[in-house]
């Protein structure tokens, strides 16, 4: 009876020890696919507002059906690919993302450097108004801090002193 007992212990162990096992695995690879989709999104809006921002480029914009005071940016077709890949990557991070607060700052990145594109319909390259880039990075610091808190790393400290 005890070899039995034993013998019912030691697979229940093993096979508790295997479902963590597999838990731990299973949260290393769904942190994996949020990091490399949040660097793609990062990668994407951060091309998207190159492009914007290039003098060569041609973006025309209307005001927003359903956002009172927003443009919406339309590029030629030199920019279709930079916004298509913008917008194929926000929804991959709203997809994978485990927090609101990681798909709010998302849309606030999206939402800024759409008005970015949207200014440089109207602007020069070197004329979009300073303070539609400080929402954008303001944003983005906002993103960061998010995904971090999702990703489970450490907080981190601004360069500048202020937190």
């Amino acid at each position: 009876m005890a070899v039995l007992l034993g013998v019912v212990l030691g697979g229940w162990l093993t096979i508790r020890n295997q479902e963590r096992q597999w838990h731990r695995d299973h949260e290393r690879e769904w942190r994996d696919i949020r990091l490399s989709t949040y660097n793609e999104f990062a990668s994407a809006y951060r091309q998207y507002v190159a492009f914007a921002v290039e003098p060569s480029a041609l973006i025309s914009a209307v005001p927003h059906p359903q956002a009172p005071g927003e443009l919406m940016p339309f590029f030629d077709e030199a920019g279709r690919p930079y916004k298509e890949k913008l917008e194929s990557t926000w929804i991959a991070l709203r997809i994978v993302c485990q927090s609101e607060q990681t798909v709010g700052t998302g849309l606030q990145i999206l939402t800024a450097a759409r008005q970015v594109a949207a200014a440089r319909a109207n602007h020069g390259a070197s004329d979009i108004p300073a303070e539609l880039f400080q929402q954008l990075w303001a944003a983005q610091d906002a993103f960061i801090a998010a995904a971090r808190v999702e990703l489970g790393v450490a907080e981190l400290r601004r360069l500048d002193g202020v937190e």
